[in-house]
Formats: structure tokens, C-alpha cells, sequence
């Protein structure tokens, strides 16, 4: 569920919050709970009087009422609404690096717990950017940032309405598709990784829609020795973005 008020959104958490300030994310406000341990807010409350921000000591109880049930850890911040990136920052952002692109596309990924993990896994793999399509997913609310440990502060997010259109678009920029899927051949540890690529995550439940999977330029799935047919969609994506940046620091 996304907190906002009037265009503006709440960020919840120490980590978030304070990922938020050292990202130059524009904060109106900041609140703490009485009591709190100034181990906990020290940081954030130096950070904001840095930044001239103010900082209101309030009761625990009204951070409650304002969290719609996300773990706020005593700190919440008002925040201007999230700027999503388009698909063409996010190219421009490898070529700026000098790296090749490593893109991630979400296909209707619906809890916003797996959205907030893929986030972090991605920050810390180095993916470039992290595509999801407008209708039937998870945006990036605020138990998304909280869940993304910060993470969302630095991965660029592109939010599309066709994502079947936006794949046709990456290839035409050189961009390698692969989706995946329990029903492909293809190993993904017998895969080569070492090309423009976008890997795409199909929905918890159905996986990868009809469209989309036809669009991928090929299909790759994890190894099950037991008896279910699936991982976790974060644990997943960790899996995928581990290998991609495994066979990259071998090159």
C-alpha cells in the first residue's frame, strides 16, 4: 500500500530515510518518535540539519497512524513524490559507466516484498536499471523503499504502460532478452551472459505472460532437484543477477 499525502510520499525506516537524504532526494520533513535511541536517529537528525530540514519529535502513536502498518523504526520522512526514469536513462546510465547494460524487466511482479528485495539484489549487482509496466504490479511504495533497505534510492526505475513495446525498443538498441521460465531447456548455468542483456521475471503466481515470453530473444531456467517447480521471484532474480556478474569478472 503506498503512503502519500498530496502528491508528496512517506518514506518509513532508519535506512530509508537516511539513504534518502545522502541520495539528494527532496525531503520536506522529517518525524521521530519520543524516545527514541539516539544511536538510531542521531545519524538522520545530524543529516537533516545539515540539509536545513526540519525535524519534529512526535508520539510514537502518530507515526503509527501515518505508516499504514509499515515498520517505521521511530523515523518517518516527508518526501516530493518518486521520480521515475525512463527506459532511455537507463541506457544512457551503462554507457555513462562505460559498462555493458544489464537491465532487469518485471513482468506484473505483485507484492511489493519481492519488488523491494529485486531492488537491493540490483543495487548490489550493479544492474543499471529495473523496468515494470504501469497496470497489475507493484510501484514503488513506501513498503517497497522500506524493503529495498535504500536501495530504491539508486537504482533507476522506469515505470512503462506496454511492456511488450519496451522490449522491442531495447532490441533496437542492441539489447539481448531473456526470460525465465521452468519450462525452457536452456540451463541457466550453461548460459553466456556476456552480451547487452535484460532479463525478465515473470509474475509469483503465472510467470512470464504469453506476449512477453514469445518476445524474449531466449529462455533459461534454474535447476530443481526437489520437489517444487519454482523459487521465490526475488530469490530468483538474486540467483540470475549473481551469474550475469559472476561470468562478467571473468571476462
Amino acid at each position: 500500500m503506498s503512503v502519500e499525502m498530496n502528491q508528496e510520499e512517506l518514506i518509513a525506516g532508519k535506512h530509508p530515510v537516511l539513504e534518502a537524504l545522502r541520495s539528494g532526494r527532496e525531503i520536506n520533513k522529517i518525524w521521530v518518535a519520543e524516545g527514541s535511541q539516539k544511536s538510531m536517529t542521531q545519524p538522520i537528525t545530524a543529516e537533516a540539519k545539515k540539509l536545513g530540514i526540519v525535524v519534529q519529535f512526535v508520539d510514537k502513536r502518530k507515526l503509527d497512524s501515518m505508516a499504514a502498518g509499515v515498520a517505521h523504526q521511530g523515523v518517518i520522512a516527508q518526501a516530493a513524490a518518486f521520480a521515475y526514469a525512463e527506459v532511455e536513462n537507463i541506457l544512457a546510465a551503462a554507457k555513462a559507466k562505460d559498462e555493458t547494460p544489464f537491465i532487469l524487466l518485471l513482468d506484473e511482479i505483485e507484492d511489493p516484498h519481492n519488488l523491494g528485495s529485486i531492488l537491493r539484489t540490483a543495487e548490489c549487482t550493479g544492474v543499471h536499471g529495473v523496468i515494470i509496466p504501469k497496470r497489475r504490479a507493484a510501484g514503488l511504495t513506501a513498503t517497497v523503499l522500506k524493503t529495498s533497505a535504500g536501495a530504491a534510492e539508486y537504482v533507476p526505475v522506469a515505470r512503462v504502460t506496454n511492456l511488450a513495446q519496451t522490449i522491442d525498443k531495447l532490441k533496437e538498441a542492441g539489447v539481448w532478452v531473456a526470460g525465465t521460465d521452468v519450462s525452457a531447456k536452456q540451463d541457466v548455468y550453461k548460459t553466456k551472459f556476456d552480451m547487452p542483456l535484460a532479463i525478465v521475471i515473470g509474475n509469483e503466481s503465472k510467470g512470464m505472460g504469453r506476449l512477453i515470453k514469445e518476445k524474449c530473444d531466449f529462455l533459461v531456467k534454474l535447476p530443481m532437484k526437489g520437489q517444487l517447480n519454482s523459487l521465490n521471484a526475488s530469490v530468483a532474480a538474486g540467483v540470475l543477477m549473481y551469474e550475469v556478474v559472476r561470468q562478467r569478472r571473468e571476462l
